[in-house]
């Protein structure tokens, strides 16, 4: 195993008894016999976990000092804390300040071994997690030549060199958390925890628990979004979704800068980057009364805005070229060759965004199709139900035949001026027509040319 353990011990005995069961149960070892030596020690290179006696030589509780040096250093770190003159307040002031668990001595090996064991696991699922989350920062970019989207990519240069609260709006699968992601990594905090509490998916009874955590019973301490955050970015997704009476709590958070645990006295401060995001209008939620303004002025230090794929659609030839070569890349697969002017592509209306189309070139990757014509089948059995073009059909069956075909003319012609971002020398030769005779064409259906 490569885990490593600091084990900090005054008396010799048990450091040596401690030292051999460790490196007995296949783990790497440091050991150091006072404070001074643990301090240089812990600040040389952070252990994976840690075994503090309470008391060493510095005084009655430099081993709580100790673990929080640790804990400034990094949370995460489980320390096991030991100690020959336990007693309850003790052991209550250990979890206080962040102990995996606390034993007394004389110890039991073997339950101090299944500590070890447990912290171990701990580490290691929680090194786990870190890995995952760095993945998902640079396994997708912000992809895109649309105006909204080189807008957003440009804000988020600016506001990543800030420490203001921000608003992302934008519809379901349109990379509200992709955008909160890539402005915590381009942050000073980018080192520090990014955390996303859902308001979407809690139980209404555990909003408070989930945020600012609880203080139980036999002394110990469930760390809330606000805690695990510390340091580092708090993303509230669907901020919409909590309850009157939990907004006016963050509210006083925002207004007071700290709070107190669910059955705590004592109030904690944090350093927390918050950034919230909604699907939905949160001007139309205060005004039926969903949402506090008061709190929205809060939240919305800058905002964001992502508007729906539909009306973006420069931006999908790129992401399907960028997503056919990632999901190639993480499934080792051949990379296909898709063609980003599929009709049935650019006019479907996408409620899912861009997570939609991911899904539906993930879904052509893994079934591998041999043939463009294979692949525009696929496209088209996933798309039917919502496709343009079989709208049009439908909705032209009751009108004339040429106020049919004006309508069709209307919504394609529509659809290519956003595509080219309204160059008309591009759209005129993407669509077989002179320059000329498109800005008539456009003219007499009343469409407004844009740049």
């Amino acid at each position: 195993m490569n885990t490593e353990i600091l084990i900090v011990d005054d008396n010799t005995d048990i450091r040596n008894i401690i030292n051999e069961l460790i490196i007995d149960a296949g783990y790497k070892t440091r050991i150091a016999a006072n404070f001074n030596q643990a301090l240089t020690e812990i600040d040389k290179k952070l252990p994976d976990v840690a075994i503090l006696d309470v008391k060493l030589d510095k005084g009655d509780n430099d081993g709580i000092e100790l673990l929080s040096h640790i804990k400034t250093k990094d949370k995460d770190v489980p320390v096991i804390m030991i100690s020959g003159h336990a007693n309850m307040e003790m052991a209550i002031k250990s979890l206080h300040y962040g102990a995996f668990e606390f034993i007394e001595k004389p110890f039991d090996q073997e339950r101090l071994l299944n500590f070890v064991s447990r912290a171990v696991e701990n580490f290691n699922l929680r090194k786990q997690n870190k890995e995952y989350e760095t993945k998902l920062f640079s396994s997708y970019d912000l992809i895109g030549d649309s105006k909204n989207t080189t807008n957003i990519i440009e804000q988020i240069k600016k506001i990543s060199l800030t420490q203001s609260r921000v608003f992302i709006n934008g519809p379901s699968g349109s990379g509200k958390e992709l955008i909160a992601r890539k402005i915590h990594k381009n942050s000073s905090r980018n080192k520090n925890p990014f955390v996303i509490l859902n308001g979407a998916l809690l139980d209404s009874n555990k909003y408070e628990l989930e945020l600012f955590g609880e203080e139980k019973e036999n002394g110990s301490i469930s760390y809330g979004a606000l805690e695990k955050a510390n340091k580092g970015t708090l993303l509230i997704d669907q901020i919409s979704e909590i309850p009157l009476d939990i907004q006016s709590k963050i509210l006083r958070v925002l207004t007071d800068q700290k709070f107190k645990r669910v059955n705590g006295s004592n109030d904690i401060t944090v350093d927390v980057r918050l950034i919230c995001s909604s699907s939905k209008d949160l001007k139309k939620e205060i005004q039926i009364g969903n949402f506090r303004e008061d709190l929205f002025h809060r939240i919305n230090v800058f905002e964001i805005n992502i508007e729906p794929l539909s009306q973006r659609i420069s931006d999908i030839p790129l992401l399907i070229k960028y997503f056919s070569k990632k999901i190639a890349q993480n499934y080792n697969i051949k990379e296909l060759n898709i063609d980003d002017n599929n009709s049935y592509i650019l006019n479907h209306d996408w409620k899912g965004n861009v997570r939609e189309l991911r899904n539906l070139i993930e879904r052509i990757a893994i079934l591998q199709p041999d043939t463009n014509e294979k692949i525009s089948n696929i496209i088209k059995e996933s798309l039917k139900n919502d496709n343009f073009k079989d709208n049009i059909s439908e909705n032209s069956l009751s009108v004339p035949l040429k106020e049919a075909r004006e309508k069709f003319e209307k919504e394609y012609l529509t659809i290519q001026l956003k595509k080219f971002k309204g160059n008309i020398s591009k759209t005129a030769n993407f669509v077989g027509m002179e320059r000329s005779a498109l800005h008539r064409k456009l003219k007499g259906l009343g469409i407004k040319e844009f740049n």
